[in-house]
């Protein structure tokens, strides 16, 4: 969920804060020409050649610089036609190799099985910023964005300025795109060829990719009178006819916005198949092609290639396959805050035991219902309706937003009941919102551990080394006072990475609960084969941006050595 990027709702009648497209007559402008068949033929009826992607025209164009003219007839030699095949079959093995580079399989109509992705934190490894923090979660608190394994790097440390992003294949030959991971936000989206103002390059120098629906052999349009494009517009949509594209626009409080149009293609995934094991898998998915992005959307310091929601709506990518039978409608993950990474899969947990909450119904996102307070072993003296106020039902899980926001009639108690425990602490105001302080002992013996207690008896621990971090040789509180926030966020209470990390949690859409636990995310949890009832290991992952940057000089490297080994013989 970003909280820096809420949408500005349309005038259906939305829940406020719910991600929802606005319909407005771009259809000409946005409406892009429909993929069709790449299908190269070269000029001597007995050799045709096939080419599916970029790499597959350059093969062609190899292949033409060896034919020979002979009487005003192009033949290509023997020797030429090996070397160029040998050419293609190695751009074909490297295509399919990047899209299953950690599978021992292809898979593609398996259902029921645990699914895995790879996830990193954008902003690992970067400098600690306290503003840098507050900016990345005020703006997606605007946001909201909100088996399968999905595997995880990167560190969710609130001085890390926490992100968690994915690698996913999509299309026909797969090509391999950085997503951000958002439980807050129900569609996926990726940037797409028309967007020419689109950074060609993300945080860390990541080279980020296009989408081309032309490009892909199963990529098509959604059409604006499909199911789809009416239930995510609330209805018909207006000035719609044949073979129109079913645009979306996601308008945020800051000024910055996703446009484009809806398409379907397959979505690569790495569905679970033994212990620590992963086959590849696909499914048929609608996603949002971005033709436009403004804002820290677009930065060339903050971009990936889209974002990945894995929010409730019947819209999400985990909704669509499971309503096709190829997954459970539960994932959970694990934010490892210590050693980076961590787990993100699709399926039914079935080790550890999670305890669980119910969510909170008719609201957007993952909200459910806090009932005290604790501090040491003390509760705060609360009344129930702070934890409600206004049109504010419950308390937001999001694994998105880097800190923990607390409405001023929780935040004050808590901030003075742990201060309580070190009375001589001399205390300083960062940038006017951070409160700070001096120590030199150890946060875990000075400080008492807060207890969050939800209904259902679940409850959640932070420990001071989590709800405390240094900042420029000071102690900094995590917690934050959402009573100063803007009008649409004032008094929120949501709970993320700083309460998050190092917790296996729990989503389950089936019995609409979700819960959590202590964990250790850098070691395994067990998920459950839906088929077969056999239960395997998942294990912790982390994704190194340099992955996409190795392979791609590797692919280089070989075309070039096969060209001039074509030179020289």
């Amino acid at each position: 969920m970003k909280w820096a990027r809420q949408s500005v709702l349309s005038a259906h009648t939305f829940p406020p804060w719910a991600r929802v497209p606005v319909r407005i007559n771009l259809w000409a402008a946005l409406t892009p020409t429909i993929p069709s068949t790449k299908v190269f033929y070269s000029c001597s009826s007995s050799l045709v050649a096939i080419g599916v992607h970029g790499g597959g025209a350059l093969i062609l164009q190899m292949m033409t610089t060896m034919a020979t003219r002979e009487g005003g007839i192009a033949t290509i030699s023997t020797a030429s036609i090996a070397k160029s095949l040998l050419l293609l079959f190695l751009w074909l093995a490297i295509s399919v190799t990047s899209a299953t580079s950690q599978s021992s399989g292809i898979d593609e109509g398996d259902d029921g099985g645990g699914a895995v992705f790879t996830v990193s934190s954008k902003f690992a490894g970067m400098d600690r910023s306290l503003s840098a923090m507050k900016a990345h979660d005020s703006l997606r608190h605007l946001q909201m964005l909100a088996g399968v394994d999905l595997p995880l790097g990167g560190t969710g440390r609130p001085d890390a300025v926490g992100l968690y992003y994915a690698r996913i294949g999509i299309g026909t030959p797969s090509r391999d795109y950085y997503v951000q991971v958002d439980t807050g936000s129900d569609i996926m989206w990726v940037n797409c060829i028309q967007c020419t103002e689109c950074p060609k390059k993300g945080y860390h120098g990541l080279e980020l990719t296009l989408y081309d629906p032309k490009d892909s052999l199963t990529g098509e349009l959604v059409s604006c009178d499909q199911q789809f494009c009416v239930e995510i517009s609330g209805g018909p949509v207006s000035d719609c006819s044949a073979n129109v594209s079913c645009l979306y626009t996601e308008l945020y409080g800051d000024g910055s916005f996703s446009l484009g149009y809806f398409v379907k293609d397959i979505v690569q995934y790495d569905r679970v198949s033994g212990d620590l094991q992963t086959k590849s898998a696909n499914g048929s998915v609608i996603f949002g092609c971005g033709a436009r992005q403004s804002g820290d959307l677009d930065s060339s310091d903050e971009a990936l290639d889209g974002i990945l929601g894995f929010g409730k709506s019947n819209s999400s990518m985990l909704s669509q396959l499971a309503s096709t039978g190829r997954v459970r409608k539960m994932f959970a993950h694990c934010l490892d805050g210590v050693n980076g990474g961590g787990i993100f899969a699709i399926g039914h947990v079935v080790e550890p035991k999670v305890n669980t909450t119910p969510l909170v119904q008719n609201t957007p996102h993952y909200n459910v219902n806090m009932t005290a307070v604790e501090v040491g072993r003390e509760f705060l003296n609360l009344t129930g309706d702070v934890f409600e106020i206004g049109n504010k039902k419950g308390t937001i899980i999001d694994s998105g937003t880097t800190l923990a926001y607390l409405p001023q009639v929780i935040y004050e108690p808590l901030v003075k009941s742990i201060l309580s425990w070190q009375s001589d602490l001399k205390l300083r105001t960062l940038h006017d919102q951070y409160l700070c302080f001096q120590y030199s002992q150890s946060v875990d013996d000075g400080f008492p551990p807060v207890t969050f207690h939800f209904e259902s008896s679940l409850s959640l621990t932070v420990y001071p080394r989590e709800y405390l971090f240094p900042f420029e040789g000071l102690w900094c509180f995590g917690w934050q006072n959402s009573g100063m926030q803007s009008r649409d966020t004032m008094n929120i209470t949501l709970l993320g990475d700083l309460v998050l990390s190092n917790k296996l949690v729990l989503y389950d859409l089936e019995k609409q609960v979700i819960g959590w636990t202590e964990y250790n995310c850098s070691s395994s949890i067990q998920l459950k084969d839906e088929v077969t009832g056999s239960v395997h290991l998942v294990g912790a992952h982390y994704l190194s941006p340099s992955w996409r940057l190795s392979s791609q000089w590797s692919i280089i490297f070989l075309l070039t050595t096969a060209l001039l080994h074509d030179l020289v013989y």
